[in-house]
């Protein structure tokens, strides 16, 4: 078969090389993946498969979980939402940025530029969101966004925990068991927010898109208050449900106001086994609740032309305690207050029903969704890539999980070891392998004897380099970010800016005018 003469002209040189005509054409670029992120609000570890709790009932995440790799061990870079939000979007670790608590606005502190929906419009894909996904649905950049759903019923706005957004709908019955507000909702699925941002991404995901997609679905539920359909209470008999692991001398040995129960426990203590017993029955039903929604969004997705080339990630932004260490709610540095759900699904790279040991934290989101889809990783981005895992579960690993709660106040989860260190000097180590509810502090005096079988000081001196050494106040951060900010084309993106969405004018103007009635009541 005869040869063509090709010549090829590059950087002034002439090449000659010879080609069959037959020869194949160079093949087109690999189609980059498209990404659906599903957070789900205040969800702990009780999820089906992970077996923390025996009463889970979540078929839908453990469906997905069957599909790809689900982390064992998997913790949260804060204990409370804001925070561990702005971690994970912003990929900078809380003392980075500063924003430690619900209370600050993240954008207060982080200039644009920053977060992960703009850099990744800048790789081409088009952004879509609803529900929360930063702290609340409204604390977005505009430009971020090709396009951000809201609802008349979305409950991810700042408000009390236990004030619903609308009424309860007829047939509702109401009780509060603590400070906790529970309802069993006379009304549907649909009667709650998270339906219409389950609707919103079943949408897009029935949509033809021309660029690949990066598409987050922020289920609010299991937040406060704990308001759902009835049908979901009815999965949890009263009678069935059992309490969590639970030593009543558990706080005895740590230090300062960390040895006090929480009042909201001892309130709930006082009340009676049986509304200890409602109380995690309500938390079961909105977890239930939550994982429905996830359904609808997965049978959508498998419905779609997107559904061998899209990348699922689940996630919750930390734990919740349900009475263990005396505790209800977040905001702590244990295992219960920062453990959390950790789903990936990555065509061609993850093993079906793969579960990874090995500890990580959600600071490795972005790292790692950069690595899949090949592009340069951002130098503000914290964190590393779980790749190697996605890939092998019994890959070789050595980083720990890092989770950050208010100023310098951080924990060390390696697979042994829980090491914390608070600001005013505290310390615990925990053998997870032995005391997996951290019932036995091994660096008190209560504990001296115990402690005898290990060598406690090698052990938090081989921890304590893995604590973070950027422990900024937002002030400080907000300078420096400021002026570290990527210029405006840094992160220009491939295709055109949508218009900003409207102000949400009536909710602000109905704010203004209850807080004008508390400072002026007659």
């Amino acid at each position: 078969m005869k040869s063509l003469l090709l010549v090829s002209i590059f950087a002034g040189t002439v090449t000659l090389f010879a080609a069959e005509p037959s020869a194949p054409a160079p093949s087109a670029p690999k189609q980059r993946p498209n990404i659906l992120m599903i957070a789900v609000d205040d969800l702990n570890v009780w999820v089906g498969h992970l077996g923390r709790n025996a009463h889970a009932r979540t078929p839908n995440m453990d469906r997905l979980a069957a599909r790809g790799a689900s982390f064992r061990h998997a913790y949260a870079p804060s204990a409370i939402c804001n925070a561990t939000r702005t971690a994970i979007l912003t990929g900078m670790r809380p003392g980075t940025t500063g924003v430690y608590g619900n209370s600050t606005e993240w954008r207060s502190i982080v200039p644009d530029g920053f977060a992960l929906p703009g850099w990744l419009r800048a790789q081409g894909y088009t952004t879509l969101g609803a529900g929360k996904i930063f702290h609340t649905s409204r604390q977005i950049r505009p430009g971020d966004w090709d396009d951000y759903g809201y609802n008349d019923k979305e409950e991810s706005e700042d408000q009390p925990a236990n004030a619903p957004r609308t009424p309860a709908p007829a047939g509702t019955k109401r009780y509060t068991i603590g400070n906790l507000s529970i309802a069993e909702l006379g009304g549907g699925d649909d009667s709650l927010g998270d339906y219409a941002t389950a609707s919103y991404a079943i949408k897009q995901l029935q949509q033809a898109h021309k660029q690949p997609f990066f598409l987050a679905c922020g289920i609010f539920r299991p937040h406060l208050p704990w308001h759902v359909p009835k049908k979901y209470f009815d999965l949890f008999p009263e009678e069935t449900i059992q309490l969590p692991p639970y030593l009543p001398e558990d706080l005895v040995d740590l230090s300062g106001g960390r040895k006090n129960a929480m009042p909201e426990h001892t309130k709930i203590l006082a009340e009676g086994e049986l509304a200890w017993k409602r109380a995690i029955r309500a938390y079961l039903a909105c977890i239930a609740y939550a994982d429905a929604q996830v359904g609808r969004v997965l049978d959508a997705l498998d419905a779609s032309p997107a559904r061998d080339n899209t990348v699922v990630i689940l996630w919750g932004d930390h734990g919740w305690h349900l009475g263990e260490k005396h505790r209800w709610r977040k905001a702590t540095l244990w295992e219960e207050g920062t453990h959390t759900p950790y789903i990936w699904v990555v065509p061609g790279v993850t093993t079906p029903g793969s579960h990874p040991t090995q500890p990580v934290d959600l600071q490795s989101l972005w790292p790692t969704v950069a690595d899949l889809i090949g592009a340069p990783l951002p130098k503000h981005v914290e964190g590393v890539s779980i790749r190697p895992l996605l890939a092998n579960s019994a890959a070789k690993w050595t980083t720990p999980a890092i989770t950050t709660y208010h100023f310098n106040n951080h924990a060390v989860r390696t697979n042994q070891w829980r090491y914390i260190r608070y600001n005013d000097g505290g310390e615990e180590l925990y053998d997870e392998t032995k005391d997996p509810y951290e019932w036995r502090n091994l660096l008190s005096v209560e504990n001296a004897t115990l402690a005898k079988d290990y060598d406690t000081q090698a052990i938090v001196a081989s921890l304590t380099p893995w604590l973070p050494t950027t422990n900024r106040q937002p002030e400080e951060a907000a300078k420096i970010l400021t002026a570290a900010a990527p210029t405006s084309g840094t992160l220009a993106p491939t295709h055109a800016q949508p218009a900003a969405p409207a102000a949400d004018d009536t909710r602000t103007q109905r704010r203004a005018e209850r807080q004008k009635k508390k400072q002026n009541p007659n």
